[in-house]
């Protein structure tokens, strides 16, 4: 059986040589090749949604590929395709370089100049190491398809619109439908999750900073377990320490979440750090609550253009969330996304604070009566969305024009977290 090789490389120069050299060697075959991070991660879910079969042996990321570092890269393809080996070429084949990419997950390392002896050894000991696993996985449990967790973010166009009171139902919906869900407390600095469910827990994200390979055990002690079956993963309860989630620690956290739970929400807050923007940018669906006022909506029309500058997320791979909506204002979802450019979703959530009011301040917003209407429309988002399981042989409609089919990495401004 040949061997599919998957180069991942974004310097053109170096792409004719390595895709001539993989040519050469005995029983391969090269596909064609990507130039960025985004497209490989996109493109190993795309195969991957089709079957595990479908995946290469072996993909050959080169040192240059970007937006997101090589290291980094290969740490995300070892955890969301375990069986699909990965070779660095690299200029640097130096014992810390070789010890730092083993420890990402890379199965082997080549060094430029390119070598056909050195090259077809590597090929050859990684595809048999991932047909290896793949025939031990296939009759030993379940094999992790790597598509993983659906992630949702959702950010405030500004402060108090309500956007943690939104992620905290949607993941009580996708729970409650039958998937398991975790439900993450991205604003680092003044995270009210814990407040809004009534829990106190020592462990928080910033447990899981400084931790290079998330284990499933690591990331099970670090979340709680509400009541309602939830996976919560705190923030901390100094401010400060905030600051120690980087942006590189929050897309190995994310990464972690996804492929342990069906269903990953993300509540970013309303101030863009470089952990929440890692977030957004991994997230399949990215959601920005406003509500219907002037200062909102101008909120809302400057984290758009941010993002889409910063290069986190495009204009119409976001989606508004109209929330506190009333028929009476003059403020109408139309009109809010003409202004913002972002897709609105179809389900706006009404003004009724007076059914809310009891349970946020018993911090029992999990408790929230069925009949409210304001929690029928945020269980109806969520059946938007796609997170919640639908009933046996329902069909569920079109994804919004924000969504993504799998995660993928954007292009940000160089050094900007």
């Amino acid at each position: 059986m040949p061997t599919r090789i998957l180069p991942a490389v974004g310097d053109a120069d170096a792409v004719r040589s390595i895709t001539t050299l993989l040519s050469q060697l005995p029983d391969a075959e090269p596909v064609a090749p990507v130039a960025d991070s985004t497209q490989l991660i996109d493109t190993l879910a795309r195969l991957a949604a089709e079957s595990v079969d479908e995946l290469p042996e072996v993909v050959v990321v080169h040192e240059r590929i970007g937006p997101v570092p090589a290291l980094e890269l290969i740490r995300e393809v070892a955890l969301r395709f375990p069986a699909v080996g990965v070779i660095l070429v690299t200029s640097d084949a130096g014992p810390a370089l070789f010890s730092a990419a083993m420890d990402s997950g890379a199965r082997g390392l080549v060094a430029l100049p390119l070598s056909y002896e050195e090259l077809v050894s590597r090929v050859q000991a990684v595809a048999q190491w991932s047909v290896g696993v793949r025939r031990h996985l296939g009759h030993g449990g379940d094999m992790f398809t790597g598509v993983g967790g659906r992630v949702v973010t959702v950010s405030g166009a500004k402060g108090g619109v309500g956007a943690t009171l939104t992620a905290i139902q949607l993941a009580l919906a996708a729970q409650a439908s039958g998937h398991s869900t975790a439900l993450a407390d991205m604003d680092l600095q003044a995270g009210d999750i814990a407040s809004y469910l009534d829990v106190q827990f020592r462990r928080s994200v910033v447990d899981l900073a400084a931790i290079t390979d998330i284990s499933p055990r690591v990331l099970a002690d670090a979340v709680f377990r509400h009541d309602t079956g939830i996976a919560l993963l705190l923030a901390p309860g100094e401010g400060e320490r905030g600051e120690e989630v980087t942006d590189r620690a929050a897309r190995q956290i994310v990464s972690a979440l996804r492929s342990r739970y069906e269903v990953v929400v993300l509540d970013c807050g309303a101030q863009l750090s470089g952990a929440s923007a890692a977030a957004v940018e991994m997230a399949d669906t990215a959601l920005l609550v406003a509500t219907p006022d002037v200062v909102a909506v101008r909120a809302a029309k400057r984290a758009v253009r941010m993002w889409d500058r910063l290069q986190v997320r495009k204009a119409e791979e976001t989606t508004i969330v109209v929330n506190r909506h009333t028929r009476g204002t003059e403020i109408q979802p139309p009109l809010i996304q003409k202004i913002t450019g972002a897709a609105v979703a179809g389900t706006a959530i009404p003004a009724n604070f007076r059914e809310l009011q009891g349970a946020v301040d018993a911090g029992r917003v999990h408790e929230l009566d069925s009949r409210s209407t304001v929690k029928q429309a945020l269980w109806g988002l969520a059946g938007e969305l796609g997170i919640v399981k639908a009933p046996a042989g329902a069909h569920r409609s079109g994804r919004l024009r924000g969504d993504r089919g799998s995660v993928s990495f954007r292009r940000r401004r160089e050094g900007g977290g």
